[in-house]
């Protein structure tokens, strides 16, 4: 089978690193890559934005099963486009993307397949003093979220009346995300704690990846500012067994058919992005695709075959004998960029790649290579992750900091709390 992967963050290094172990895998490509997925694909400078090109491509190639890694090329059609061509893809159409795309296409599918989420209301730029008499009389904390695409970073949550003022200010007059905050989403706080679930599916059926928990904020013990996530973990043992079998009878199942039922059937990998409450789980967002850097902990738990599990989803039939959990556990720290999620510098050497140990997985996410050298080319660099054959988390955390304590370049930063959230448990 010939594969073509979609991306060039440390999830479509993932993606590449499982699909490459497929006893059905004739031939890889990553469009365009990073250096961590040339040592186990054919990285190809191909533009993702030109349809056109990327269709000639797969069929220059015989590509059998194109994988879509990230939203945005989604967001776009690329996965219509292909699909007019005849070839299989693995990622929803684009109106099925607006589950991610959104966040008021997102509310409505919920509310009509009576999905628990956060209460909300929803706010357009012209409504501006309609919004903050709106806030003048909320209860605090309140959450404020851009309605379109804004890299996992459009999302501020608010103390009191200034903060969330300020707030409406950036979105609709300061236009922090772009038309992405023409409209807002605000929501209710809710209090509890969060995990990420992934449904691989085919529209109908579907089978779930271990749940994960994911860190957005910087700062140790979620302080400062959100961003792209700075680590993840797998499996999250915040999701019993019990409560995964309600997420998937209560969010994941209703939430297809009710996409299905309104012309929008879902193939791909549907995101849930959960709030663990004290009344049960609540959905915080959908997203259209696996997480970044969720997919780096939870592919490598996987025994049997991804390559088979997603090229039978795409093909309209999931095969849940395809993979099962290997019984094991992982830890990613986020090396970045100091300054990240604001304004950094790039274009720093990176030392101590050559690490050799195997239990560590190196995925490169904001790298480059020149002149023989890897280099820094994003504010997240590098996923350093663990993996063990046990489910000991606190063995894997060790094994992930020993591992990315022997890497360096000018002005890293990397949380040191990764997985300290599920010692509770223990």
């Amino acid at each position: 089978m010939n594969v073509l992967v979609i991306g060039s963050g440390g999830r479509e290094h993932a993606i590449a690193l499982a699909i490459s172990k497929s006893k059905k895998l004739k031939k890889l490509y990553c469009a365009p890559g990073n250096p961590g997925t040339k040592n186990i694909a054919q990285n190809i400078s191909l533009n993702i934005s030109n349809h056109k090109d990327v269709v000639e491509f797969c069929k220059s190639n015989n590509i059998n099963l194109v994988v879509i890694g990230p939203e945005q090329p989604l967001v776009d059609g690329l996965s219509d486009s292909l699909r007019e061509n005849s070839i299989l893809v693995f990622g929803p159409s684009s109106n099925a993307a607006r589950i991610e795309s959104s966040k008021s296409f997102a509310k409505e599918i919920m509310v009509n397949a009576d999905v628990p989420t956060a209460a909300y209301q929803e706010f357009s730029a012209d409504q501006f003093d309609d919004t903050i008499n709106y806030l003048r009389e909320s209860k605090y904390p309140i959450v404020l979220k851009a309605d379109g695409l804004a890299a996992g970073k459009g999302v501020i949550i608010c103390e009191d009346f200034p903060e969330a003022e300020k707030a409406v200010k950036d979105f609709f007059v300061n236009k922090i995300f772009g038309s992405s905050g023409d409209k807002i989403i605000i929501e209710e706080f809710l209090k509890g704690e969060e995990a990420s679930v992934f449904a691989i599916t085919d529209g109908e059926d579907f089978v779930c990846l271990s749940p994960a928990q994911d860190h957005k904020r910087i700062g140790d013990n979620d302080t400062g500012k959100n961003t792209g996530g700075m680590g993840a973990y797998a499996p999250a043992p915040l999701i019993t067994e019990e409560l995964q079998q309600k997420i998937e009878k209560g969010i994941i199942a209703p939430t297809l058919n009710e996409l299905k039922r309104t012309g929008n059937e879902f193939i791909g990998c549907l995101y849930a992005g959960l709030m663990i409450t004290e009344s049960g789980p609540k959905v915080i967002e959908f997203n259209c695709r696996l997480g970044d850097p969720e997919t780096q902990v939870v592919l490598p738990l996987i025994e049997g075959d991804f390559l088979e599990l997603i090229y039978s989803a795409a093909k309209g039939k999931v095969d849940k004998n395809s993979i099962k959990y290997s019984g094991g556990c992982s830890v990613c720290v986020v090396a970045s960029s100091a300054g990240y999620p604001d304004k950094y510098e790039k274009g720093f050497e990176i030392n101590g790649l050559d690490l050799t140990d195997e239990n560590i997985i190196i995925y490169h996410a904001g790298t480059i290579e020149k002149n023989g050298k890897i280099l820094t080319n994003g504010g997240r660099v590098l996923g350093v992750t663990s993996v063990i054959n046990s489910n000991d988390l606190i063995t894997a955390k060790r094994i992930a900091y020993m591992a990315i304590e022997k890497i360096s370049f000018k002005g890293m930063y990397y949380r040191k709390d990764i997985s300290d959230k599920a010692f509770k448990f223990n």
